[in-house]
C-alpha cells in the first residue's frame, strides 16, 4: 500500500512500499511526506490518476526535484497519493480509483486535483502533503479540508519529472494542518524572497471577489473580514478584477485548454483512454481551442498582469475568499459539481493569470465544513506571504479563544 499500515481515508495508491532515502538531519527532520501521483519518485510508477497512463508509466528512475527538496531537508516519504484523472478536475472524484475521504467533512468532496494529499494531511496520515496547482488544485482542497495551502509564484519552484497539465499555469505546492509546519516548510524549500513583503504590508479587501461567493457564505466571510480589520489592520476596500470576471474566466479556460491539449492530446488521440464524465468534456473543449482564441486571451492575460502589478506594487496583499462556499456534498450531481467548479474558477483564476502567489488559511466554518480565506501577494513574496498568513491566523485564533 504505502509505508503506512492503514489508509482509512483512501488517500494513498496501493503501490508496494519502496525505500526512498532522505537526509538524516535537516529543517524538516521528523516530518512525514505524502506525494501526489503526478510527481516522479524513484522506484515508483507515476499513474496520474488514469489507468492507461499508469500502464504506460513503468518504474521511474528519478525523483522530481520538487520532491527532492523535501527529502534533502529531512522529511521522510510515506507514500504516493491519489489525484483526479490527469489532474484535470477540482472536485476530487476519480471514476477509476475512487474518491479520498475529506476528514474535515466526510459527507463532502475533498476537492482536487490534489485530493489524496489533502485527505492524507487533514486525516493526520502525513505532516506535509505535496500537490500541484494549475487552476486551484491546492487552494481548493486546502479550503475544503481545513488546511493551509499555497500556490507559489509561477516558476518559483521546479517541475521537472512531473506530469504537465498547462505549462504557463502549473505550480507545485503543499498542505499542512498547522501554521508552524507551514512556515517551516516555506523557510526550508523557498529560501529568501526576491521581493519580500514589508513588515506591515498594505492589505486590500477584494470587494468584487467577495461578491462572487454564495450569499450565506458571504455573510460569514464579511464578518471575518470585519474581525480582521479590528485585529490586524484597516484594509483598502476596492474591486481588484479588471476588466471583468467573464473575460478573465474565459481567458483562463481557453489558455489552459490549449496547453492541456498540448500536454495530453497526443496521448488521448493515440490510446483513446476511458475518461470520466467532466474530464472527457473538458478535453473535448481543449481540443478545439484555436490560435486566434489563444492570441485574444493572451492579450487579456498580459493586461491583467500589468493591472495586478500596478495594484500590488511591492507592498500590497489582496484578502479574498479562497472559493465561493464549503465543498459540495458527495451526493451532488455532475452538473452541480460543474457549477461549483465554474464559480470557483472565477475566484481562483486571478492568481493563475497573474502568476502571483496565493496562500489559503483555514479560518472559517459554515454548515459544519471548512472555508478558507486567502492572501494574494506580489510575485516573489512567497515566503513572507506564508509568515503573514501564520501571523494573521495566530492573532485571529487568539482573539477567538
Amino acid at each position: 500500500m504505502s509505508h503506512l499500515k492503514e489508509d482509512p481515508n483512501h488517500a494513498f495508491l496501493p503501490y508496494p512500499a519502496v525505500d526512498v532515502p532522505h537526509a538524516a538531519k535537516g529543517p524538516l527532520s521528523g516530518l512525514s511526506l505524502a506525494v501526489k501521483d503526478i510527481f516522479d519518485v524513484k522506484g515508483y510508477p507515476t499513474g496520474c490518476g488514469q489507468p492507461h497512463a499508469l500502464a504506460l508509466s513503468g518504474i521511474k528512475p528519478h525523483t522530481a526535484s520538487f520532491v527532492q527538496l523535501f527529502l534533502d531537508a529531512g522529511a521522510h516519504f510515506v507514500g504516493k497519493t491519489h489525484t483526479v484523472e490527469l489532474a484535470f478536475s477540482l472536485n476530487g472524484k476519480n471514476i477509476h480509483f475512487g474518491t479520498p475521504i475529506n476528514p474535515a467533512a466526510p459527507d463532502r468532496i475533498p476537492g482536487g486535483s490534489s485530493s489524496g494529499s489533502a485527505s492524507a494531511t487533514a486525516g493526520g496520515q502525513c505532516d506535509i502533503g505535496l500537490g500541484s496547482d494549475t487552476g486551484g488544485s491546492v487552494r481548493g482542497p486546502a479550503s475544503y479540508c481545513g488546511l493551509f495551502g499555497i500556490r507559489p509564484t509561477h516558476d518559483r519552484l521546479p517541475l521537472d519529472h512531473t506530469m504537465p497539465l498547462a505549462g504557463s499555469f502549473d505550480t507545485p505546492g503543499w498542505f499542512t494542518r498547522d501554521a508552524k509546519t507551514f512556515t517551516r516548510v516555506a523557510d526550508a524549500v523557498l529560501g529568501d524572497d526576491p521581493h519580500a513583503l514589508p513588515k506591515n504590508p498594505r492589505l486590500i479587501l477584494a470587494t468584487d471577489l467577495l461578491e462572487q461567493t454564495d450569499p450565506q457564505a458571504r455573510t460569514v466571510f464579511a464578518a471575518a473580514f470585519e474581525k480582521m480589520e479590528r485585529m490586524i489592520a484597516p484594509m483598502e476596500k476596492q474591486a481588484v478584477i479588471a476588466p471583468d470576471f467573464d473575460t478573465l474566466f474565459w481567458a483562463f479556460r481557453y489558455l489552459q485548454g490549449r496547453e492541456v491539449w498540448q500536454s495530453h492530446g497526443a496521448f488521448i488521440e493515440r490510446h483513446r483512454p476511458s475518461l470520466g464524465s467532466g474530464v472527457m468534456e473538458r478535453f473535448e473543449f481543449a481540443s478545439q481551442v484555436t490560435d486566434a482564441q489563444v492570441a485574444t486571451h493572451n492579450a487579456v492575460r498580459n493586461t491583467f498582469r500589468a493591472h495586478m502589478e500596478a495594484l500590488l506594487k511591492t507592498d500590497g496583499v489582496i484578502v479574498l475568499p479562497t472559493v465561493p462556499d464549503v465543498p459540495s456534498l458527495l451526493a451532488a450531481s455532475e452538473a452541480e459539481l460543474e457549477v461549483q467548479r465554474n464559480q470557483s474558477m472565477r475566484l481562483l483564476c486571478a492568481s493563475g493569470l497573474s502568476g502571483c502567489p496565493q496562500v489559503t488559511i483555514p479560518l472559517l466554518v459554515k454548515d459544519g465544513a471548512p472555508m478558507g480565506i486567502s492572501l494574494l501577494g506580489p510575485r516573489g513574496s512567497d515566503q513572507s506571504l506564508c509568515h503573514l498568513a501564520a501571523d494573521i491566523y495566530a492573532r485571529m485564533r487568539e482573539q477567538h479563544a
